[in-house]
């Protein structure tokens, strides 16, 4: 693979916002490390970043692939690799199949568990692609392909799985699929013409924001029922502030008659949010032992 297309499609899949996951599966493996009385080692932590940048590599890439028609026909993405020619379907196959291979690498390098349940992630990560063309809950299995990462590091971590991370679990995926929804706001009127699925094609622009609205306070509730159920310490109270403010904050950039900050509110603010969270979180998970 030549250097110059490799940077081609990884600005295509927005390598750089691998940021999004990635804090909320490192708060998995601190919290699955504390629960035995440590922090995760050093090989730990590496195998499972690059298991999430594999994951998220080869999902965004099959997305592409998937879409590339959809993609070549939308004004808004008809200057992408794919749909210019940029980059082949071929070599964006051999670097999905090349991505995947290393969450599964990774997987391997983790435990037999971790191991045995890569294929199942990367089934589900592939299936969200196709769904924008059957059902408008497209954005909550967006938001559950982010969401399986806390339990993955935990997973990775201890080899098993506690209940309480199917409650941060849930978490991340209404916090994605709620921008999700956001974000599809811009494609309302290319739904509608191209056949595709989505809540703010079904429900309008207006009611969809409230939804989003609705799936981040529901976000909020549920990172109190967590950190109440592993008896975290101030700093993460503190951190479900600063996440509630900057949901809110985003959501004052997006308008139903101005989506002018849709960038904005989409790439900034979230990533904020998940680097904030993951400081936030990470000092109650060290410091604060249970």
């Amino acid at each position: 693979m030549s250097k110059s297309r490799i940077r081609i499609v990884l600005e295509m899949i927005k390598f750089e916002h691998s940021v999004f996951a990635l804090p909320f599966a490192l708060v998995g493996a601190l919290l699955a490390a504390r629960e035995g009385g440590g922090l995760p080692t050093w090989r730990q932590v590496v195998w499972i970043i690059v298991a999430m940048v594999g994951a998220r590599s080869a999902a965004m890439t099959m997305n592409r692939i998937a879409d590339q028609e959809y993609d070549r026909r939308n004004p808004r993405t008809a200057n992408r690799a794919l749909p210019t020619g940029e980059v082949s379907v071929g070599f964006a196959w051999a670097f999905a199949l090349g991505a995947s291979a290393l969450l599964v690498i990774a997987a391997w390098q983790l435990n037999p568990l971790a191991l045995r349940l890569s294929p199942v992630a990367l089934a589900v990560l592939f299936f969200y692609s196709y769904t924008k063309r059957f059902t408008s809950w497209s954005h909550f299995v967006l938001g559950f392909c982010l969401g399986m990462s806390p339990a993955a590091a935990w997973i990775a971590v201890r080899g098993s799985l506690d209940r309480r991370m199917l409650i941060l679990c849930a978490a991340v995926t209404l916090w994605v699929g709620g921008f999700d929804i956001l974000y599809a706001c811009q494609d309302i009127e290319f739904d509608k013409s191209a056949g595709l699925y989505s809540i703010p094609k079904a429900l309008g622009i207006a009611r969809a924001l409230w939804t989003a609205r609705a799936m981040h306070l529901v976000m909020a509730g549920l990172l109190a029922w967590l950190a109440w159920s592993f008896r975290l310490g101030w700093p993460a109270w503190a951190g479900i502030v600063v996440v509630a403010g900057l949901l809110g904050y985003e959501h004052s950039l997006v308008k139903p008659n101005d989506l002018s900050k849709i960038n904005a509110a989409f790439f900034t603010v979230n990533g904020y949010i998940s680097l904030l969270f993951l400081i936030f979180w990470g000092v109650a998970a060290v410091t604060m032992r249970p």
